[in-house]
Protein backbone atom coordinates (compact mmCIF):
# COMPACT_ATOMS: atom_id res chain seq x y z
CA UNK A 1 0.00 0.00 0.00
CA UNK A 2 1.12 3.34 -0.73
CA UNK A 3 -0.20 6.51 0.80
CA UNK A 4 1.31 9.91 -1.12
CA UNK A 5 0.24 13.50 -2.12
CA UNK A 6 -0.30 15.20 -5.01
CA UNK A 7 3.90 14.89 -5.33
CA UNK A 8 3.53 11.30 -6.29
CA UNK A 9 0.99 11.62 -9.38
CA UNK A 10 4.12 12.25 -11.42
CA UNK A 11 7.69 10.87 -11.24
CA UNK A 12 7.42 7.99 -9.64
CA UNK A 13 6.65 4.25 -11.15
CA UNK A 14 5.35 1.34 -9.27
CA UNK A 15 4.48 -0.99 -11.60
CA UNK A 16 2.65 -3.09 -9.15
CA UNK A 17 -0.17 -0.53 -8.35
CA UNK A 18 -3.38 -2.34 -9.32
CA UNK A 19 -5.57 0.42 -8.29
CA UNK A 20 -6.10 4.30 -6.87
CA UNK A 21 -8.34 5.23 -4.16
CA UNK A 22 -8.88 9.09 -4.69
CA UNK A 23 -10.67 10.12 -1.10
CA UNK A 24 -10.14 13.70 -2.38
CA UNK A 25 -10.32 15.13 -5.72
CA UNK A 26 -7.72 17.16 -7.28
CA UNK A 27 -8.74 20.47 -8.54
CA UNK A 28 -7.51 19.78 -11.99
CA UNK A 29 -8.61 17.59 -14.93
CA UNK A 30 -4.45 17.21 -15.62
CA UNK A 31 -3.80 16.01 -12.19
CA UNK A 32 -6.75 13.88 -12.31
CA UNK A 33 -5.11 12.17 -15.14
CA UNK A 34 -2.07 12.03 -13.62
CA UNK A 35 -3.08 9.86 -10.30
CA UNK A 36 -4.65 7.36 -12.29
CA UNK A 37 -1.80 7.16 -14.56
CA UNK A 38 -0.41 5.62 -12.01
CA UNK A 39 -2.02 1.99 -12.38
CA UNK A 40 -1.51 2.16 -16.12
CA UNK A 41 2.17 2.22 -16.59
CA UNK A 42 3.51 -0.22 -19.76
CA UNK A 43 1.14 -2.19 -20.92
CA UNK A 44 -0.62 -2.77 -18.00
CA UNK A 45 -4.30 -2.49 -16.45
CA UNK A 46 -5.48 -0.65 -13.54
CA UNK A 47 -8.61 1.14 -12.24
CA UNK A 48 -9.30 4.17 -10.29
CA UNK A 49 -11.91 4.54 -7.61
CA UNK A 50 -13.21 7.99 -6.33
CA UNK A 51 -15.22 7.90 -2.78
CA UNK A 52 -17.74 9.92 -3.03
CA UNK A 53 -20.68 11.05 -1.08
CA UNK A 54 -24.20 10.85 -2.94
CA UNK A 55 -25.01 13.99 -2.20
CA UNK A 56 -22.13 15.35 -3.69
CA UNK A 57 -21.28 16.73 -7.33
CA UNK A 58 -18.54 15.28 -9.07
CA UNK A 59 -15.83 17.52 -10.95
CA UNK A 60 -16.51 17.82 -15.10
CA UNK A 61 -13.55 15.97 -15.50
CA UNK A 62 -15.14 12.98 -14.30
CA UNK A 63 -17.18 11.25 -16.85
CA UNK A 64 -19.73 8.64 -16.99
CA UNK A 65 -18.82 6.88 -13.61
CA UNK A 66 -19.62 3.29 -12.73
CA UNK A 67 -21.03 3.71 -9.20
CA UNK A 68 -20.67 1.25 -6.87
CA UNK A 69 -22.57 1.43 -3.20
CA UNK A 70 -20.43 -0.02 -0.36
CA UNK A 71 -21.54 -2.08 2.05
CA UNK A 72 -20.36 -1.95 5.54
CA UNK A 73 -18.28 -4.76 6.54
CA UNK A 74 -18.81 -7.33 9.72
CA UNK A 75 -16.44 -6.14 12.21
CA UNK A 76 -12.95 -8.44 12.35
CA UNK A 77 -12.46 -11.63 15.06
CA UNK A 78 -9.94 -10.56 17.40
CA UNK A 79 -6.70 -12.41 16.24
CA UNK A 80 -6.21 -13.43 20.06
CA UNK A 81 -2.68 -11.36 19.90
CA UNK A 82 -1.43 -7.53 21.24
CA UNK A 83 1.60 -5.97 20.52
CA UNK A 84 4.03 -4.82 23.24
CA UNK A 85 6.07 -1.93 23.06
CA UNK A 86 9.61 -2.33 24.40
CA UNK A 87 11.69 1.06 25.36
CA UNK A 88 15.52 -0.54 24.06
CA UNK A 89 16.89 -1.95 20.72
CA UNK A 90 19.40 -2.53 18.79
CA UNK A 91 20.99 0.52 19.99
CA UNK A 92 21.14 -0.58 23.16
CA UNK A 93 22.84 -3.97 21.89
CA UNK A 94 19.19 -6.07 22.81
CA UNK A 95 18.42 -9.06 20.57
CA UNK A 96 15.49 -11.00 19.72
CA UNK A 97 16.83 -13.65 21.96
CA UNK A 98 17.61 -11.24 24.91
CA UNK A 99 13.64 -10.32 24.55
CA UNK A 100 12.45 -13.76 24.76
CA UNK A 101 14.31 -14.63 27.44
CA UNK A 102 13.04 -12.28 29.97
CA UNK A 103 9.60 -12.37 28.45
CA UNK A 104 9.34 -16.50 28.76
CA UNK A 105 11.89 -16.31 32.14
CA UNK A 106 10.93 -13.15 34.13
CA UNK A 107 7.31 -13.27 32.18
CA UNK A 108 6.08 -16.52 32.46
CA UNK A 109 5.18 -17.17 28.77
CA UNK A 110 5.63 -20.31 26.75
CA UNK A 111 7.01 -19.99 23.64
CA UNK A 112 3.25 -20.58 21.99
CA UNK A 113 2.49 -17.27 24.05
CA UNK A 114 5.05 -15.23 22.42
CA UNK A 115 4.62 -14.50 18.52
CA UNK A 116 6.85 -12.15 16.38
CA UNK A 117 9.48 -9.44 17.75
CA UNK A 118 10.82 -6.95 15.60
CA UNK A 119 13.92 -5.12 17.10
CA UNK A 120 14.25 -1.36 15.53
CA UNK A 121 16.88 0.81 16.36
CA UNK A 122 16.12 2.13 19.92
CA UNK A 123 12.72 0.28 20.79
CA UNK A 124 11.52 -3.22 19.95
CA UNK A 125 7.84 -4.65 19.47
CA UNK A 126 6.55 -8.11 20.53
CA UNK A 127 3.26 -10.43 19.91
CA UNK A 128 2.31 -11.65 22.89
CA UNK A 129 -1.10 -13.97 23.37
CA UNK A 130 -3.42 -11.36 24.35
CA UNK A 131 -4.64 -12.85 27.71
CA UNK A 132 -1.12 -12.63 29.01
CA UNK A 133 -0.36 -9.10 28.17
CA UNK A 134 -1.55 -7.71 31.73
CA UNK A 135 0.42 -10.10 33.47
CA UNK A 136 3.83 -10.07 31.18
CA UNK A 137 3.91 -6.21 31.96
CA UNK A 138 3.20 -6.43 35.43
CA UNK A 139 6.13 -8.94 35.53
CA UNK A 140 8.78 -7.06 33.31
CA UNK A 141 8.44 -3.22 33.19
CA UNK A 142 10.65 -1.49 34.34
CA UNK A 143 13.50 -4.75 34.38
CA UNK A 144 17.14 -4.27 33.38
CA UNK A 145 17.82 -6.19 30.10
CA UNK A 146 21.48 -5.32 28.94
CA UNK A 147 22.05 -3.10 31.79
CA UNK A 148 19.58 -0.82 30.47
CA UNK A 149 16.34 -0.64 32.41
CA UNK A 150 13.37 -1.02 29.21
CA UNK A 151 10.09 -0.04 29.65
CA UNK A 152 7.14 -2.62 28.38
CA UNK A 153 4.12 -1.58 27.46
CA UNK A 154 0.37 -2.37 25.54
CA UNK A 155 -0.29 -0.37 22.25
Amino acid sequence: MLIATDLAARGIDVPEIAFIIHYEMPPKAHEFIHRNGRTARMHSKGTAYILWHKNDLLPDFVQDPVVENIKPAPKPKSSGWETVYILGGKRDQISKGDIAGLFMKQGQLSKEELGTIEIKQDCAYAAVQAHKVEKLIALVNNSKLKKKKIRVSVL
